[in-house]
């Protein structure tokens, strides 16, 4: 239950720098009057400040007034600051305190004596949205709410007054529908976690992807290296072992010995060279001695045949015996030098033959005997060379392998399937909750719309209201009277205040099935209002019934002096030298 217990005010409205207190925390039928002194009292009511507890309790819980009244007119006009209204409640063990002033500006809300304001109150209004999200969630209805069910008056318009929009939204709220709306905000938010959750996976992923890339690039490159290095490695192992093989099965010594054949070789063959080169010398100069003999030979025949060898002429003088003693003596030249060239050209000969025949020149692996004698060397070489490039480490392969297993991330999409999912479940929950074809919204209004329509058939039995109201399945209302349809407005005032009354009571028996009961209700001048005796009478038995038998604090304001007689207590509130004041002693009326 939500019980409130006490009310202070000061310099609200009319209630100036006296702090006036209001107990709520009785139980029965308080008639509320006035006495305005300032209009000479004695039966002068208005202008008092009745309604002033009222807007005080409104502007506590809500920071608005019941009435439509601005805030900077609440304020005492008179003393002008030090605006300060205090409610104190209590609800499933715990005690509540909400302290709102204005000038200086002030929200306090304490929960078991500590301050449970939220963060960012604004200072320069007195208010927090958060601190005020507090309050309403622990008092359980709406300021719109509150005036149908706690605070009725004649400045509320009537419920079958306003639009259908805004009576809809009062049946949502009080069957609940508006709870769904509640967690329909908290799903949005939820939902909108949600997506940024999945965002900023998405983009962590992505700045994951895209440095795997770079690192991946980065590998590749690596990996290319490394089969080049392993490829250059297996060629020049393989070009090794080719060479040794080689190497191994070359018989250096008959390769030695091949050279010096090819040595040898080389030196006959240039003595050959020069050996035919002078057996051709010789020849051709035997030749030309054999053609000069025998130039000679005829020359001496013609001249002893007493003719000249070059004009034919017959020679007989003395000429004849030189020409013949010259002719001769050059034969005998010719002749010596033909044989002292043949001597040579034997010798010539000789030595050709001696040389004889040089054959195949000696075939051999390397150009040069140098070469040669190097292939022990040569061989040993190239065996520290292949064991060198057999135990070379791939020089890339251990930066790979710390690429792989440090810079590579792994990339996982389970948060976001999870988070996906559960996105997923809550936007079919949203769905449920707000859409108006909602097997939930219309189960709800199923369930309920039945116990509120008892209710308010049983209200209206009580006050004696002779019409039929009831909720359709649309939250449309229709009012009936021996089938006839009506109007709100077709009713008398008098009418129209009892099935206010009997809307509002029903509102509430309905509320507090879903919620938390309350111990205070404020009923101001409903009952003066057009009602006829009849009409005052039922109400007053019912307002006096739900005072005894719920323990509600039920404060009745009136004009309607006779009522005193019908109520628990009469609580007397006095206006003088411009200020409203309750009185201290409240008079009881056992009855």
């Amino acid at each position: 239950m939500i019980k409130f217990n006490n009310l202070t005010i000061k310099n609200f409205m009319s209630v100036g720098n006296v702090t006036q207190a209001l107990r709520m925390n009785q139980h029965g039928l308080t008639l509320v009057l006035g006495n305005n002194l300032d209009l000479g009292g004695d039966g002068a009511r208005n202008g008092v400040g009745k309604t002033t507890m009222v807007n005080a309790l409104s502007y506590a819980i809500y920071g608005n007034a019941l009435t439509n009244i601005r805030k900077e007119n609440l304020i005492n006009k008179t003393n002008a600051k030090n605006m300060l209204v205090t409610v104190e409640f209590e609800k499933n063990g715990s005690k509540y305190t909400i302290e709102r002033g204005r000038k200086p500006n002030l929200l306090r809300f304490l929960v078991d004596d500590q301050d449970v304001n939220e963060a960012g109150t604004d200072e320069g209004q007195g208010e927090n949205r958060e601190t005020q999200k507090a309050i309403e969630h622990i008092i359980g209805m709406s300021a719109e709410m509150f005036k149908h069910l706690v605070a009725l008056n004649t400045y509320t318009q009537p419920f079958l007054s306003l639009k259908s929009g805004d009576q809809r939204d009062i049946i949502e709220e009080l069957l609940g529908i508006t709870q769904l709306s509640e967690k329909a905000e908290i799903l949005r938010e939820q939902i909108k976690k949600s997506k940024d959750d999945i965002k900023d996976e998405e983009s962590r992923i992505k700045a994951l992807q895209e440095s795997n890339a770079r690192v991946q690039s980065a590998i590749d490159d690596l990996e290319r290296r490394s089969r080049v290095w392993t490829s250059k490695k297996d060629s020049d192992t393989a070009s090794f072992v080719v060479a040794i093989t080689e190497l191994e099965n070359t018989d250096i010594e008959a390769e030695l010995e091949a050279h010096r054949g090819v040595a040898l070789y080389k030196e006959n063959e240039n003595r050959l060279k020069l050996a035919n080169k002078e057996l051709a010398t010789r020849q051709s100069n035997v030749k030309k001695l054999q053609d000069a003999l025998n130039i000679s030979q005829k020359s001496l025949a013609s001249i002893k045949a007493h003719q000249c060898p070059s004009c034919g002429q017959d020679v007989h003088d003395e000429r004849h015996d030189q020409m013949t003693t010259d002719a001769q003596a050059a034969v005998d030249l010719t002749i010596n030098a033909l044989r002292e060239e043949h001597s040579y050209l034997a010798q010539a000969d000789m030595a050709v033959r001696s040389i004889g025949v040089l054959g195949d020149r000696p075939k051999t692996k390397y150009a040069n005997v140098e070469d040669a004698a190097a292939h022990k060397n040569n061989l040993e070489n190239i065996r520290k060379q292949l064991e060198t490039k057999t135990q070379e480490e791939d020089p890339y392969q251990e930066q790979i392998e710390a690429m792989r297993n440090t810079a590579l991330a792994l990339v996982s999409w389970d948060d976001i399937n999870r988070v996906s999912k559960l996105l997923e479940h809550q936007e079919f929950l949203l769905k449920l909750l707000t859409s108006k074809d909602s097997f939930v919204r219309k189960r709800i209004i199923e369930q309920n719309l039945a116990y509120l329509n008892h209710r308010l058939g049983y209200y209206l039995d009580k006050l004696q209201l002779p019409h039929q109201v009831t909720f359709k399945s649309d939250l449309e209302v229709d009012i009936s009277q021996l089938g006839q349809s009506f109007d709100f407005d077709n009713l008398s005032r008098g009418e129209r205040n009892r099935l206010i009354l009997a809307l509002s009571w029903s509102f509430r028996d309905v509320y507090e099935s879903f919620t938390e009961p309350m111990n205070l209700m404020f009923i101001d001048e409903l009952v003066d209002s057009g009602m006829d005796s009849v009409g005052i009478e039922h109400s007053m038995s019912v307002l006096k019934s739900m005072g005894r038998e719920m323990n509600r604090n039920i404060f009745l304001i009136s004009h309607r002096d006779e009522l005193a007689s019908r109520v628990n207590n009469v609580l007397m509130v006095v206006k003088e030298n411009g200020f409203t004041m309750l009185e201290a002693d409240t008079q009881v009326i056992e009855n």
